[in-house]
Protein backbone atom coordinates (compact mmCIF):
# COMPACT_ATOMS: atom_id res chain seq x y z
CA UNK A 1 0.00 0.00 0.00
CA UNK A 2 1.32 3.44 -0.94
CA UNK A 3 1.78 6.32 1.46
CA UNK A 4 -1.07 8.27 -0.16
CA UNK A 5 -3.60 5.47 -0.51
CA UNK A 6 -7.12 6.89 -0.83
CA UNK A 7 -5.95 10.51 -1.04
CA UNK A 8 -7.01 13.04 -3.66
CA UNK A 9 -4.40 15.35 -5.18
CA UNK A 10 -4.15 18.23 -7.63
CA UNK A 11 -0.96 19.00 -9.55
CA UNK A 12 -0.74 22.19 -11.61
CA UNK A 13 1.64 22.55 -14.53
CA UNK A 14 1.39 18.80 -14.93
CA UNK A 15 1.78 18.32 -18.68
CA UNK A 16 5.55 17.84 -18.62
CA UNK A 17 8.63 18.03 -16.42
CA UNK A 18 8.32 18.28 -12.65
CA UNK A 19 4.53 18.35 -12.68
CA UNK A 20 4.16 15.25 -14.80
CA UNK A 21 6.77 13.34 -12.80
CA UNK A 22 5.08 14.34 -9.55
CA UNK A 23 1.63 13.32 -10.73
CA UNK A 24 3.03 9.91 -11.67
CA UNK A 25 4.73 9.54 -8.29
CA UNK A 26 1.58 10.51 -6.34
CA UNK A 27 -0.47 7.96 -8.28
CA UNK A 28 2.20 5.33 -7.59
CA UNK A 29 1.76 6.13 -3.89
CA UNK A 30 -1.98 5.47 -4.14
CA UNK A 31 -3.46 8.91 -4.80
CA UNK A 32 -6.15 9.87 -7.29
CA UNK A 33 -4.63 12.84 -9.11
CA UNK A 34 -6.08 15.70 -11.13
CA UNK A 35 -3.55 17.09 -13.60
CA UNK A 36 -4.00 20.58 -14.97
CA UNK A 37 -2.02 22.66 -17.43
CA UNK A 38 -2.37 24.85 -20.50
CA UNK A 39 -1.21 22.41 -23.18
CA UNK A 40 -4.15 20.04 -23.62
CA UNK A 41 -2.51 17.49 -25.93
CA UNK A 42 0.51 17.05 -23.66
CA UNK A 43 -1.69 17.01 -20.57
CA UNK A 44 -3.94 14.31 -22.01
CA UNK A 45 -0.88 12.27 -22.98
CA UNK A 46 0.53 12.62 -19.46
CA UNK A 47 -2.69 11.42 -17.84
CA UNK A 48 -3.00 8.52 -20.28
CA UNK A 49 0.56 7.41 -19.59
CA UNK A 50 0.05 7.49 -15.82
CA UNK A 51 -3.16 5.47 -15.79
CA UNK A 52 -6.82 5.53 -14.70
CA UNK A 53 -6.08 7.29 -11.40
CA UNK A 54 -4.88 10.37 -13.30
CA UNK A 55 -7.44 12.79 -14.75
CA UNK A 56 -6.54 15.65 -17.09
CA UNK A 57 -8.38 18.95 -16.64
CA UNK A 58 -6.88 21.49 -19.06
CA UNK A 59 -6.63 25.05 -17.81
CA UNK A 60 -4.48 28.06 -17.05
CA UNK A 61 -3.91 29.04 -13.41
CA UNK A 62 -3.77 32.67 -14.52
CA UNK A 63 -7.46 32.35 -15.46
CA UNK A 64 -9.67 32.09 -12.36
CA UNK A 65 -12.51 30.52 -14.35
CA UNK A 66 -10.23 27.64 -15.34
CA UNK A 67 -9.42 27.00 -11.69
CA UNK A 68 -13.12 27.06 -10.84
CA UNK A 69 -13.72 24.40 -13.47
CA UNK A 70 -10.88 22.28 -12.09
CA UNK A 71 -12.15 22.45 -8.54
CA UNK A 72 -15.72 21.79 -9.65
CA UNK A 73 -14.48 18.42 -10.92
CA UNK A 74 -12.69 17.70 -7.65
CA UNK A 75 -15.82 18.67 -5.71
CA UNK A 76 -18.04 16.45 -7.85
CA UNK A 77 -16.02 13.38 -6.88
CA UNK A 78 -17.04 13.96 -3.29
CA UNK A 79 -13.73 13.08 -1.62
CA UNK A 80 -12.39 16.57 -0.91
CA UNK A 81 -8.75 17.42 -1.47
CA UNK A 82 -5.75 16.10 0.46
CA UNK A 83 -2.73 17.24 -1.56
CA UNK A 84 -2.15 20.33 -3.69
CA UNK A 85 1.13 20.79 -5.52
CA UNK A 86 1.10 24.35 -6.87
CA UNK A 87 3.77 23.76 -9.45
CA UNK A 88 2.74 25.76 -12.53
CA UNK A 89 5.09 28.61 -13.30
CA UNK A 90 6.64 30.79 -15.95
CA UNK A 91 10.12 32.18 -16.48
CA UNK A 92 11.31 35.21 -18.43
CA UNK A 93 15.04 35.86 -18.54
CA UNK A 94 16.28 39.40 -19.26
CA UNK A 95 18.51 42.00 -17.62
CA UNK A 96 16.85 45.00 -16.01
CA UNK A 97 17.37 47.31 -18.98
CA UNK A 98 15.74 44.85 -21.41
CA UNK A 99 12.90 43.41 -19.32
CA UNK A 100 9.44 44.41 -20.51
CA UNK A 101 6.12 45.10 -18.83
CA UNK A 102 4.69 42.14 -20.70
CA UNK A 103 7.33 39.86 -19.17
CA UNK A 104 6.67 41.32 -15.73
CA UNK A 105 2.90 40.87 -16.01
CA UNK A 106 3.16 37.32 -17.32
CA UNK A 107 5.72 36.21 -14.75
CA UNK A 108 3.90 37.64 -11.75
CA UNK A 109 0.47 36.85 -13.20
CA UNK A 110 1.30 33.15 -13.29
CA UNK A 111 3.87 32.63 -10.53
CA UNK A 112 2.30 34.85 -7.87
CA UNK A 113 -1.31 35.73 -8.74
CA UNK A 114 -1.93 32.32 -10.28
CA UNK A 115 -0.46 30.49 -7.29
CA UNK A 116 -2.49 32.68 -4.93
CA UNK A 117 -5.72 31.82 -6.77
CA UNK A 118 -4.74 28.13 -6.96
CA UNK A 119 -4.57 27.83 -3.19
CA UNK A 120 -7.31 30.30 -2.29
CA UNK A 121 -9.90 28.61 -4.49
CA UNK A 122 -9.00 25.18 -3.07
CA UNK A 123 -9.67 26.20 0.53
CA UNK A 124 -13.28 24.94 0.71
CA UNK A 125 -12.17 21.50 -0.51
CA UNK A 126 -9.27 20.75 1.83
CA UNK A 127 -9.69 17.83 4.19
CA UNK A 128 -8.28 17.79 7.70
CA UNK A 129 -4.54 17.15 7.49
CA UNK A 130 -4.24 18.32 3.89
CA UNK A 131 -0.81 19.19 2.53
CA UNK A 132 -0.06 22.14 0.24
CA UNK A 133 3.32 22.31 -1.49
CA UNK A 134 4.39 25.42 -3.40
CA UNK A 135 7.12 25.30 -6.02
CA UNK A 136 9.57 28.11 -5.26
CA UNK A 137 13.22 28.18 -6.41
CA UNK A 138 16.72 28.63 -5.06
CA UNK A 139 16.91 31.52 -7.56
CA UNK A 140 14.81 33.53 -5.11
CA UNK A 141 17.98 34.25 -3.15
CA UNK A 142 21.05 34.04 -5.36
CA UNK A 143 20.88 37.26 -7.40
CA UNK A 144 21.73 35.50 -10.66
CA UNK A 145 21.98 37.89 -13.60
CA UNK A 146 19.01 38.02 -15.98
CA UNK A 147 16.78 36.18 -13.48
CA UNK A 148 15.37 39.31 -11.83
CA UNK A 149 11.69 38.87 -12.62
CA UNK A 150 11.67 35.11 -12.10
CA UNK A 151 13.65 35.32 -8.86
CA UNK A 152 11.40 38.04 -7.43
CA UNK A 153 8.28 36.04 -8.23
CA UNK A 154 9.70 32.96 -6.53
CA UNK A 155 10.69 35.01 -3.48
CA UNK A 156 7.04 36.02 -3.27
CA UNK A 157 6.03 32.36 -3.53
CA UNK A 158 8.31 31.49 -0.63
CA UNK A 159 6.81 34.31 1.43
CA UNK A 160 3.28 33.13 0.70
CA UNK A 161 4.16 29.64 1.94
CA UNK A 162 5.26 31.01 5.31
CA UNK A 163 2.17 33.17 5.74
CA UNK A 164 -0.30 30.53 4.60
CA UNK A 165 1.30 27.92 6.86
CA UNK A 166 0.56 30.18 9.82
CA UNK A 167 -2.94 31.08 8.65
CA UNK A 168 -4.10 27.53 7.87
CA UNK A 169 -2.50 25.57 10.68
CA UNK A 170 -5.70 25.81 12.71
CA UNK A 171 -7.45 23.70 10.09
CA UNK A 172 -4.72 21.08 10.20
CA UNK A 173 -3.51 22.12 6.75
CA UNK A 174 0.26 22.06 6.30
CA UNK A 175 1.83 24.46 3.81
CA UNK A 176 5.46 24.06 2.77
CA UNK A 177 7.63 25.03 -0.18
CA UNK A 178 10.29 23.32 -2.20
CA UNK A 179 13.07 25.22 -3.94
CA UNK A 180 14.48 23.23 -6.83
CA UNK A 181 17.86 24.10 -8.20
CA UNK A 182 18.79 23.52 -11.83
CA UNK A 183 16.46 20.80 -13.10
CA UNK A 184 16.56 19.35 -16.60
CA UNK A 185 13.02 19.92 -17.88
CA UNK A 186 11.45 20.78 -21.26
CA UNK A 187 10.47 24.17 -19.86
CA UNK A 188 13.97 25.58 -20.37
CA UNK A 189 13.90 24.55 -24.03
CA UNK A 190 10.56 26.26 -24.57
CA UNK A 191 11.61 29.54 -22.95
CA UNK A 192 15.00 30.08 -24.57
CA UNK A 193 15.06 27.64 -27.51
CA UNK A 194 16.86 24.30 -27.79
CA UNK A 195 20.24 25.62 -28.97
CA UNK A 196 20.53 28.26 -26.27
CA UNK A 197 19.06 25.87 -23.70
CA UNK A 198 21.95 23.42 -24.17
CA UNK A 199 24.46 26.15 -23.39
CA UNK A 200 22.38 27.40 -20.48
CA UNK A 201 22.01 23.93 -18.97
CA UNK A 202 25.74 23.28 -19.24
CA UNK A 203 26.44 26.54 -17.43
CA UNK A 204 23.91 25.78 -14.72
CA UNK A 205 25.37 22.30 -14.18
CA UNK A 206 28.80 23.79 -13.51
CA UNK A 207 27.39 25.54 -10.44
CA UNK A 208 25.99 22.34 -8.94
CA UNK A 209 28.39 20.61 -6.54
CA UNK A 210 27.48 17.17 -7.87
CA UNK A 211 28.09 18.48 -11.41
CA UNK A 212 24.80 17.63 -13.05
CA UNK A 213 21.27 18.95 -13.38
CA UNK A 214 18.55 17.45 -11.25
CA UNK A 215 15.88 15.13 -12.62
CA UNK A 216 12.18 15.80 -12.41
CA UNK A 217 11.71 12.49 -10.60
CA UNK A 218 14.01 13.68 -7.83
CA UNK A 219 11.73 16.66 -7.19
CA UNK A 220 8.69 14.38 -7.32
CA UNK A 221 10.10 12.27 -4.51
CA UNK A 222 10.41 15.30 -2.24
CA UNK A 223 6.87 16.42 -3.04
CA UNK A 224 5.57 12.93 -2.25
CA UNK A 225 7.36 13.08 1.11
CA UNK A 226 5.81 16.45 1.98
CA UNK A 227 2.40 15.16 0.87
CA UNK A 228 2.58 12.11 3.11
CA UNK A 229 2.28 11.44 6.84
CA UNK A 230 6.07 11.11 6.98
CA UNK A 231 6.29 14.91 7.09
CA UNK A 232 3.54 15.80 9.56
CA UNK A 233 5.94 17.77 11.80
CA UNK A 234 7.12 19.97 8.92
CA UNK A 235 5.26 23.28 8.59
CA UNK A 236 6.15 26.51 6.79
CA UNK A 237 9.46 25.03 5.67
CA UNK A 238 11.38 25.49 2.46
CA UNK A 239 13.33 22.46 1.26
CA UNK A 240 16.19 23.13 -1.15
CA UNK A 241 16.40 20.34 -3.72
CA UNK A 242 19.47 21.49 -5.56
CA UNK A 243 22.35 19.04 -5.46
CA UNK A 244 23.98 21.19 -2.79
CA UNK A 245 24.08 24.37 -4.85
CA UNK A 246 22.55 26.57 -2.16
CA UNK A 247 24.56 24.99 0.66
CA UNK A 248 28.12 26.02 -0.19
Amino acid sequence: MGKLEGKTAVVTGAATGIGRATAARLVAEGAYVYLTGRRKAELDAAAASIGPSAVAVPGDIAEPADLDRLYDEVRARGRGLDVLFANAGWAAFAPLEQATEEQFDQTFGINVRGTWHTVQKALPLFNEGASVILNASIRADDGRENFGLYSASKAATRSLARTWANELKGRGIRVNAISPGAIDTPGIDRVVGEAEAAVMKAGLAEDVPIRRLGRAEEIAGVVAFLASADSTFILGANLDVDGGENQF
